[in-house]
Order: C-alpha cells, then sequence, then structure tokens
C-alpha cells in the first residue's frame, strides 16, 4: 500500500464511522504510515463526514503535523501517537464519543462487557480512564499533551477498547479494518447490553466464549470494511 492508498482509506473510514453514527461532528481514526512506522495518518480538524483525502495529514509521534505545518489539526492527536508509540502492534486508532458507549464511562458498574459474539475482543476493555486522577479536578477532560496521551496509552495497556469518563472511548486494531469494526461493535454492544439490562441480568460471554469468538471473528473485519466502503466511503480516490 502507497501512503496515498493510506489517505484514502483514512478518509473512507472517517465516512463509515460518520455513516455508521459511531462519530459525529466530532471523533477521529488514524492509521500507522505504511512508509514510516514512526508516523501516522489522520484528517485535519474536521467533521468525519467530510474528509477526504486531501485533508490527511501526516503525523510524527510527537504530534507534530509534518506534511502540513501550517494546518488546523486535532487538539486530542496525542491519543494516537502516544498509543502508536507505546503499542507496536497497533496499526489505526478511533476515538468516538458515541452516547451509547459514554454512559458506560460514568458508572462503576455495570461494566462494559461482551454480550455479543461479535465482541469478543470486549472482554479486555479497560476501565473509564480519568483525566482528573491526573491532573485534578477542573481539567476539559481532554488529552490534550503529549504526558495525558502516555498516561492514556498505558491505561489501554494491551486492550484493544479503553474507556474515558464522561468523554467517550478508543477502539484500537492491527488493520484499520479492525479498528473501525471494533469502534463500530462496541457501540452496538453497549446499545444491546444497555437493552438487556432492562431486561434482566444478561448472560455475558465467558472468558474462554469471549477468545473463542474473537478468534472466529477477528479475520472477518474486511467483510464489514467491504461493505461500508461501498455504503458510506465510496467515490474517493487519491
Amino acid at each position: 500500500m502507497t501512503e496515498d492508498d493510506a489517505r484514502v482509506s483514512v478518509a473512507q473510514a472517517s465516512r463509515i464511522l460518520s455513516g455508521l453514527g459511531v462519530v459525529d461532528a466530532f471523533g477521529h481514526v488514524s492509521r500507522r504510515s505504511p512508509v514510516r512506522s514512526d508516523r501516522f495518518l489522520l484528517s485535519r480538524n474536521m467533521a468525519p463526514a467530510l474528509v477526504t483525502p486531501m485533508d490527511v495529514i501526516e503525523h510524527d509521534l510527537e504530534g507534530r503535523p509534518v506534511s502540513a505545518p501550517d494546518a488546523r489539526v486535532f487538539l486530542e492527536r496525542f491519543i494516537h501517537a502516544e498509543i502508536y508509540r507505546a503499542r507496536p502492534d497497533v496499526g489505526s486508532v478511533v476515538h468516538s464519543h458515541s452516547l451509547s458507549v459514554l454512559l458506560f464511562t460514568l458508572v462503576s458498574e455495570p461494566r462494559l462487557a461482551p454480550v455479543s459474539h461479535l465482541c469478543g475482543f470486549l472482554a479486555n476493555v479497560a476501565r473509564a480512564f480519568d483525566v482528573s486522577d491526573e491532573v485534578g479536578d477542573g481539567s476539559d477532560l481532554l488529552i490534550r499533551d503529549p504526558a495525558l496521551g502516555r498516561a492514556f496509552a498505558a491505561h489501554l495497556g494491551q486492550s484493544s477498547v479503553a474507556l474515558m469518563r464522561a468523554h467517550g472511548y478508543t477502539a484500537v486494531g492491527e488493520t484499520i479494518a479492525q479498528a473501525v469494526f471494533r469502534a463500530a461493535y462496541t457501540a452496538s454492544n453497549a446499545q444491546i447490553q444497555q437493552a438487556a439490562l432492562q431486561l434482566g441480568h444478561p448472560r455475558y460471554l465467558s472468558a474462554a466464549e469471549a477468545i473463542a469468538c474473537e478468534r472466529a471473528t477477528s479475520g472477518q473485519a474486511d467483510r464489514a470494511w467491504t461493505l461500508w466502503v461501498q455504503l458510506y466511503g465510496g467515490g474517493l480516490h487519491s
């Protein structure tokens, strides 16, 4: 894959996440550069549904927009930069404020847990990261500098998803298709879990079931990606 192809995929992912309702005017998706592992591609500061390949900018792991130094960039680019620094296995990062997931960041119990066979990756979801634990009361709850980015990346650890108190969540994947899949189905799982809690006591996937389900579905992200590109991300070219 060329860097131009990668820019197209970031634009497609942005539009897919918007089309699925995972992001609205806010939220963002990035991927690691296919040319340099110490660089990543993220759009300029704009609504995801409007992103084109020309809006996708190369950033370094300090969060600097190296391909467009004067561009208006996302404040929370440090989420992406520090995860890529800490996790060589991660090829893509999605940050969302999805309401269905945000609700689980406000309570200690019940915790977000896998209830769908497509969501075995949620067995290791990291609890809600709280910016106030790092900087005290009175912050805007945003990951606005490298230090907070490093703290959040450490909190994520080896998990696929981490919640963020009163803010949303971040999902990661080896590929952009997998990260988008996980972001989308995290929101779906949250909706199902909330509905099941209204009916009674949900039976969550066991640890063994979550592992088996993730093994069975982890290779299916490209199927969803192909469909979603057709529905929401078509017509984009480098």
